[in-house]
Parts: C-alpha cells; sequence; structure tokens
C-alpha cells in the first residue's frame, strides 16, 4: 500500500519543495520509495506554476538532491488523497485545519514536532539574503523527515 505525504508552506518556493525533496530522496536512500508518494503545496496560490527560489534549488543542487516540481496551491482534494500533510509552521497548521473538508482523512502534522532537536518550526528563509537560512531548513526537514519515518 502507497502511503501519500504532502508538505505545505505558504507559497511552495522555499520550505516545502526542500521538504518534499529531502523526503523523496530519504526514502529512495532507504530503498522504500515505491512505498510513498510525495508532493507539495501552497496555502496562496501567489507563486502557482513557478520553480522553486533559486536558493532553495541551490541548497539541494549542493547535497545532491534532484528536483523538478512546480509551486501549486492545496485544493480540497488533497486532504482526501494524502494520509499526511505537513505544515512548516503554526499559521500553516491552523490555515490547513480551516481549510479541511469533513472527512479528510489527512493527518495535519507540524513536520518540525518530530525534529530531535525540538526546533520545531522550519525556518522561513525566504526574505533572508544569501542562503544560509535555506541551508538551515534543509538541515531541519533533514532531520524531521527521518525521524517521522523512523517513527512509522
Amino acid at each position: 500500500m502507497v502511503q501519500k505525504a504532502l508538505f505545505v508552506c505558504l507559497g511552495n518556493i522555499c520550505r516545502s519543495p526542500i521538504a518534499d525533496a529531502v523526503f523523496q530522496h530519504i526514502v529512495k536512500e532507504k530503498g522504500i520509495a515505491e512505498q510513498w508518494a510525495v508532493d507539495s503545496a501552497a496555502i496562496g496560490g501567489w507563486h502557482s506554476g513557478s520553480r522553486p527560489d533559486s536558493r532553495a534549488r541551490k541548497i539541494l543542487e549542493n547535497h545532491n538532491i534532484p528536483y523538478n516540481g512546480r509551486a501549486r496551491q492545496i485544493e480540497e482534494e488533497d486532504f482526501k488523497e494524502f494520509d499526511y500533510i505537513f505544515g512548516m509552521d503554526e499559521n500553516n497548521i491552523s490555515n490547513l485545519k480551516d481549510q479541511a473538508p469533513r472527512g479528510s482523512k489527512a493527518k495535519i502534522l507540524l513536520l518540525g514536532d518530530f525534529d530531535p532537536e525540538g526546533d520545531r518550526i522550519i525556518r522561513d528563509p525566504y526574505y533572508d539574503s544569501g542562503t544560509d537560512g535555506f541551508e538551515k531548513c534543509y538541515q531541519q526537514c533533514m532531520r524531521s523527515c527521518t525521524a517521522f519515518l523512523e517513527q512509522l
């Protein structure tokens, strides 16, 4: 049985594509990629169709993690389709819970709740200059996604 995970942030160009790519990379490394369908989405549709921020792409490249997804906005169907929907911060979680239709099967989870270092809010590097915040976001996603998979 394939399990489905969706990673969500505000615009789907920084945090959620990094989390999406990291999760796909980890399940591939563990040899369980065929057991997972993974995607990412945005709370808002401002960047729909866009590639991730160039700094996010650079960080993934630096870690040899391929990614060619494009931003999209979360849809009502996602709540019925995915088993897990991960928000990156409390605002994402609040928005997701407000948008979830009645009878939604998805478990809405804060990705950072799985971070063994207790770093609950995934760093939003959008307004940063440079890539340091993106690297921090990457490290948080790596720890959180790894821990989530180990807890299953």
